[in-house]
């Protein structure tokens, strides 16, 4: 992971933009720190961090809020990442119910919050992880995604009214 943040911060180091650097320097470390805690593997959130800033390189002269941009690309790469952790949960549990016809394990009887906020539809998960995971206000959250205020508060109240059904029926 260090070497994968070593080339990404040498490509901008190249690039002889000081803006760029500069935004490297001040934003990798806490984005790559938040995708860890939503992904819970070191090398997939450095990963996910280098291919956001990747992106962002790549559009760097057209795009207003990096920042903004850096964490709607990354919880859309966070998103694309669970899809595929999904499949391959799925895809290995078939083969386990082949390889064993019969005797299956329970599922687990009580999910933890990430289970959970995977779950959500996009339309409430993008809210939630960019509010209550990456810190922005509702106002950037509403900008970033091209919404109403109004509208993504009622996003993250019934983004919290499921998963609050959802752990109490979990008890």
């Amino acid at each position: 992971m260090a070497v994968l943040e070593a080339t990404v911060r040498e490509s901008v180091v190249r690039s002889g933009d000081e803006a760029a650097a500069e935004l490297f320097n001040a934003h990798y470390p806490r984005l790559a720190g938040w995708c860890r805690r939503l992904v819970d593997d070191a090398d997939t959130a450095h990963e996910i961090a280098a291919e956001a800033f990747a992106r962002l390189w790549s559009r760097w002269s057209r795009v207003e809020d990096p920042r903004g941009f850096l964490y709607v690309t990354a919880t859309n790469l966070v998103r694309d990442h669970w899809r595929k952790v999904e499949r391959e949960r799925r895809g290995m549990h078939q083969l386990r119910t082949l390889a064993h016809t019969g005797a299956q394990r329970p599922p687990a009887a009580d999910p933890d919050l990430r289970t959970l906020v995977e779950a959500l539809p996009d339309r409430l998960r993008v809210p939630v992880l960019l509010h209550y995971y990456a810190g922005f206000p509702v106002a950037d959250v509403a900008l970033l995604l091209d919404r109403k205020e109004g509208t993504v508060k009622s996003d993250l109240h019934d983004a919290r009214a499921r998963l609050r059904k959802a752990l109490e029926g979990a008890r």
